[in-house]
């Protein structure tokens, strides 16, 4: 069987997703997968954020691993980076027209939590 044919073979909209070299749904994951990447994506969505405001709201994450999912998000177009030319450096992020389209995703994602947690024993 073709490789091709292989990856979508488990998909149940298989045949909406075989004209693509990936099944889509292997693409957001791809696009969201690591801890911080969703609570990045939520934190941009309704503001432009410094890295220092980001490092902020997410006081778990490390420099490195933030800066990491930072650049892995930016490399996919999902967020930009603004660098000012002052002393010290002033670094903005914030969503590209494509990462605004991950907004009512990600508010049904959390309208699905509060759901969750207020389910008895949460």
């Amino acid at each position: 069987m073709d490789e091709e044919l292989k990856k979508h073979e488990e998909c149940h909209m298989k045949d909406q997703c075989i004209k693509y070299d990936i099944c889509p749904m292997l693409r957001v994951q791809h696009l969201v997968a690591g801890k911080w990447k969703i609570l990045i994506l939520w934190y941009l969505s309704y503001n432009i954020l410094r890295f220092s405001e980001l490092k902020r709201k997410l006081p778990g994450v490390t420099q490195k691993m933030l800066t990491q999912q930072l650049r892995s998000l930016e490399k996919d177009k999902m967020i930009f980076r603004k660098v000012y030319p002052v002393v010290p450096p002033k670094v903005e992020y914030g969503l590209t027209d494509m990462g605004k389209k991950i907004i009512p995703i990600l508010e049904m994602m959390h309208g699905f939590g509060t759901e969750h947690l207020s389910l008895e024993g949460f």
